[in-house]
């Protein structure tokens, strides 16, 4: 099983948007797949159909990660309905910005990892959709994250975050988890005959250099009629959502190279997991240059 984060350090970049097309992708080509969505804003759950009341959610997961509380919030997406395969969603709820906490424990940002270790054989590859922030949600979607994909759009303010989102991610990956590392920044709301757009591109190209993706995703109408209808953007008829789906194939593509660079054990990183859990408190805050860098990329955010 592989975990990817979708994160952005900036709202309104469509983050959720291309969670919910490369969960399409997946779907499409039959990867076993597993939403978890960790905004508390929850539009992840309801692009996949998962609307209504839920016994357990992730916040239940967050509090206590039991086994049976992590089955119990996973729920089968409605796109099953329209074609068949393997997706599911891990319920989002308002109640998850209880642990988007500034400085969360040690303890905490590791819940979702100890949580997906429960499920590891039951899915190919599961998606994270962060809230936009560099609090305690979207590192501990991190901690158990293989990768981290980061989405912008061609904005000044964009391009800035972009910038701090991968150095979160490498800070993170030197000082705690050195499993995780960053696929690239994808752009994504494109307009090619922007000037705007285009100087943007440009400087992120020169921020980033190789980490900015080759691929680019314009803005399309057939996106959001998609997600409207609960629909998988693959599902979705006319030549514009065919053009669409086939770029998130070839962001899927990407991803899946980037796993395979290196040979990931979900068996490996738990043990690494609890070797920390033993030289520290449980209960200890994030401390020492990791916690003072994040905090300083947190507050430029």
């Amino acid at each position: 099983m592989h975990v990817l984060s979708v994160s952005s350090l900036k709202g309104g970049v469509g983050k959720t948007t291309v969670t919910l097309g490369l969960a399409s992708a997946a779907f499409a080509r039959g990867l076993r797949t597993l939403v978890v969505d960790l905004d508390p804003q929850c539009d992840a759950s309801t692009g996949l159909g998962a609307i209504g009341d839920f016994p357990e959610t992730v916040a239940d997961v967050l509090k206590k990660p039991r086994h049976n509380v992590v089955l119990q919030s996973i729920v089968p997406s409605t796109w099953g309905k329209v074609q068949s395969g393997h997706i599911d969603v891990m319920i989002g709820s308002p109640k998850a910005l209880e642990f988007d906490v500034p400085t969360p424990t040690v303890k905490d940002v590791w819940k979702l990892e100890e949580a997906l270790t429960r499920v590891e054989n039951d899915y190919d590859l599961v998606l994270i959709d962060t809230p936009p922030s560099m609090n305690g949600l979207t590192r501990t979607a991190w901690m158990a994250s293989d990768r981290v994909l980061v989405v912008s759009e061609p904005s000044i303010f964009s391009v800035v975050a972009a910038e701090r989102a991968i150095r979160s991610i490498e800070a993170l990956r030197r000082d705690l988890s050195p499993r995780l590392n960053s696929v690239g920044v994808l752009i994504n709301r494109h307009r090619p005959l922007s000037r705007e757009h285009e100087f943007r591109i440009q400087e992120l190209h020169e921020l980033l250099g190789s980490s900015v993706l080759t691929v680019r995703l314009e803005e399309k109408s057939t996106v959001q009629q998609a997600q409207g209808a609960a629909r998988p953007i693959h599902t979705w008829p006319g030549e514009g959502a065919a053009a669409i789906s086939q770029k998130f194939d070839e962001i899927l593509d990407v991803i899946q190279e980037s796993f395979v660079e290196k040979d990931i054990k979900r068996s490996r990183a738990k043990a690494v997991k609890f070797a920390r859990f033993r030289k520290m408190m449980r209960g200890q805050k994030l401390e020492g240059p990791i916690a003072e860098e994040l905090e300083q990329l947190s507050e430029e955010n």
